[in-house]
């Protein structure tokens, strides 16, 4: 457990900037040692910048103020070119001007089970293919060339959720504790926060047995609500629509997958009337969380 909260702090990264530019946490976190981990801790507990693997969110180029893409917005995988009339426009990156990759933790794996020099080379190559049902069913899968995935059993698929919901907790307790400028949490999570410190009850951080992760849950339920509905407002951005899309997902999922193999099943799960959109009840669902208890006052 101790090496899992590690993780997931790190990847907590510098989630307390605003999530507009995906390109500077996804250059961090694939173009650096995966040993070499950030040790700063920002707000989001199991995923790295919201915004990251976003394939919707604009990326503003810092170049000369005469230039009339100043401040042109392009999508991931885009880059703004001028017309004949000196008029701006996005057109497709071509992969072959993305960045040569510098070893293999920069690659990444789509959901075509194709490995990507990195995540330039992917989304550029997504973009080629816009327009197309091959384009709109390619996503980022995870982080890392594309390997093995175990497949998920149903026994494995109930313990995912046990876990999940205690390092939500104990990440959100770590911020707590760490935030002493009040920048990591709001004063309205703090307080929310501050119950589930002080709790006597509250189960410590620890490699636990899944019977014990269990029996917490069941006694302390409580304690899980708010970290639950939390997460799901930190994923929740673009738009903020109290819907899940698979692209608001893969911040948490890429990292996951190739180290929790249920992932993927879990959040397919999740999306119980299979519209592809993951809504707030549907996720609390997930996690245990009873229907009288989701309140989406909690995710602001």
């Amino acid at each position: 457990m101790r090496v899992w909260i590690v993780f997931l702090l790190c990847l907590a990264g510098h989630a307390i900037a605003a999530p507009t530019e995906e390109e500077t946490v996804l250059e961090e976190l694939v173009t650096e040692e995966p040993v070499a981990e950030e040790p700063e801790v920002g707000t989001n507990p199991v995923q790295v910048e919201v915004g990251e693997f976003d394939e919707a969110i604009e990326v503003v180029e810092d170049v000369a103020a005469e230039n009339p893409c100043v401040n042109y917005h392009c999508k991931k995988g885009k880059v703004c070119e001028v017309d004949e009339s000196n008029t701006p426009m996005c057109v497709c990156q071509d992969p072959s001007t993305c960045p040569p990759a510098e070893g293999e933790f920069e690659h990444v794996c789509g959901t075509d089970n194709k490995t990507y020099d990195s995540s330039c080379h992917f989304f550029a190559t997504k973009c080629t293919l816009e327009g197309t049902k091959k384009g709109h069913k390619l996503h980022l899968d995870y982080i890392g060339p594309c390997k093995y995935i175990e497949a998920c059993l149903d026994n494995e698929l109930k313990e995912f959720p046990l876990r999940m919901r205690d390092w939500l907790k104990n990440v959100l307790v770590t911020l707590y504790e760490r935030d002493e400028d009040n920048n990591l949490l709001t004063e309205k999570q703090k307080l929310r926060v501050k119950k589930i410190y002080e709790n006597e009850k509250r189960l410590q951080a620890g490699d636990h047995s899944l019977d014990l992760l269990a029996r917490d849950f069941e006694k302390n339920y409580n304690m899980f609500i708010f970290p639950v509905h939390w997460q799901f407002g930190q994923l929740d951005q673009h738009p903020v629509d109290g819907y899940l899309t698979h692209s608001e997902l893969a911040p948490l999922r890429a990292p996951l997958i190739p180290m929790e193999h249920c992932t993927t099943r879990f959040f397919e799960t999740c999306d119980s009337d299979g519209d592809k959109y993951i809504a707030l009840e549907e996720w609390a669902s997930c996690f245990g969380i009873k229907e009288q208890d989701v309140d989406k006052d909690l995710i602001i």
